[in-house]
């Protein structure tokens, strides 16, 4: 794909993006997987990262009994992940994520949340963290979508919210199922690779653009606009 001539939107994920929470995550999965005899080890929650907590848990044991788990088995897990999760230090935003988001709504565009998560510990610290930035309507959760990551809907969701459609956007991931979600809706892709997992399996994703951190992409963003020649307009 194409960057974006009309740029109007920016669609963020949010753990591994916006907040340094997937090591929390990856080993609350884990922890509670095991305590119900389903076997996810911390490195594969990574590439389970995006999906919603029933599509995750609908892998893991249809991976090991065939067909979909219980409502109530599900509802169980969840919560008690939820709880586990809670259990950690709250997790930090993301070096750069805050001076990218000032770039981003300082340059009159228009700054979307697209998460596959229902965790409302962090959904809550979002304006605490990046006062300002998001609105309401302009977020997408587990609890808005049918279908989570890797399916487009979340992604088309964004863009609806938003009122633009997908080549006046972009979207910064950092997980694999995540980028092919935007992929899947036609959003031109920016990955950052915050996690363990091997860049490549990001661009295989179909990720157009690749970096290492989100400092960096903070970083490289003013001139990824002007090299595109992206006017940034003010608000």
């Amino acid at each position: 794909m194409t960057f974006p001539k009309h740029l109007r939107a920016v669609l963020f994920d949010m753990d591994g993006v916006l907040f340094n929470s997937m090591p929390y995550h990856a080993a609350a999965w884990h922890t509670v997987m095991e305590r119900h005899g389903l076997h996810l080890s911390r490195e594969e929650a990574y590439l389970h990262e995006g999906r919603t907590g029933t599509g995750t848990i609908n892998i893991v044991y249809g991976r090991q009994y065939g067909g979909e788990a219980p409502p109530e088995l599900i509802e169980t897990i969840y919560a008690e992940k939820s709880r586990e999760f809670s259990q950690y230090p709250e997790p930090e935003a993301m070096p750069g994520a805050w001076e990218l988001l000032l770039q981003v709504k300082a340059g009159g565009l228009i700054p979307v949340l697209v998460t596959g998560s229902g965790q409302r510990t962090l959904l809550d610290r979002l304006n605490h963290q990046f006062p300002g930035i998001f609105t309401s309507d302009h977020m997408v959760t587990a609890f808005d979508v049918r279908y989570g990551k890797p399916h487009p809907e979340p992604y088309l969701m964004g863009l609806k919210k938003a009122g633009v459609v997908a080549d006046e956007a972009v979207v910064v991931e950092n997980a694999p199922i995540g980028v092919q979600a935007a992929v899947a809706a036609g959003i031109y892709t920016i990955a950052v690779n915050t996690g363990p997992l091997d860049a490549r399996v990001l661009l295989e994703a179909g990720a157009d653009l690749l970096y290492p951190s989100m400092q960096a992409l903070c970083e490289a963003w003013p001139q990824l606009l002007k090299e595109h020649s992206i006017e940034p307009r003010r608000l």
